[in-house]
């Protein structure tokens, strides 16, 4: 009985399971985004995320542990370079799981899973409307002594 194992094994050996999350893992850092299965792609969603929030601060420990996991020196200088410059201000949620159906094959759950601040379509609106804009109290409140000082004006001319 599995009470209380959170750890999904995928069908597979200790060490076949480690190289494959490893795998993923890397080609997750290099593409941003990538198609798999929906049990692989939450137990990588586990496997990456602590990944990610080490790479946040750069120190050679930090990259000797992370380097444990990943075993790829590209993949290393990708995710303490501009990965970890985008994800610096966000409190976790690094990655997204998005369900895409069912494979053709074999009826396998596919999702694709993302690095949330990579993502264009979802990225790019965010950050154009964060300019602050000039909040008032009241709607309109403006208008309304625009056309006060213009009818005062009106009036003043009309006196003369």
């Amino acid at each position: 009985m599995r009470h209380g194992v959170k750890l999904n094994h995928l069908g597979r050996t200790a060490s076949h399971r480690k190289s494959l999350l490893s795998n993923l893992a890397i080609e997750l850092i290099k593409h941003k985004r990538i198609t798999t299965t929906l049990a692989k792609a939450k137990t990588l969603r586990v496997y990456v995320e602590p990944l990610l929030t080490r790479a946040k601060s750069d120190s050679t420990h930090n990259r000797r542990i992370v380097f444990s996991y990943l075993q790829d020196k590209e993949t290393i200088k990708e995710l303490f370079g501009a990965i970890s410059e985008k994800i610096a201000n966000r409190p976790g949620g690094y990655t997204r799981i998005i369900k895409l159906g069912k494979r053709v094959g074999d009826n396998a759950e596919t999702a694709l899973i993302e690095l949330v601040d990579f993502n264009e379509i979802y990225g790019g609106k965010v950050e154009k409307d964060a300019a602050p804009a000039k909040k008032t109290r009241r709607a309109g409140g403006s208008k309304k002594k625009a056309t006060e000082e213009g009818a005062a004006s009106t009036e003043e001319k009309a006196a003369e």
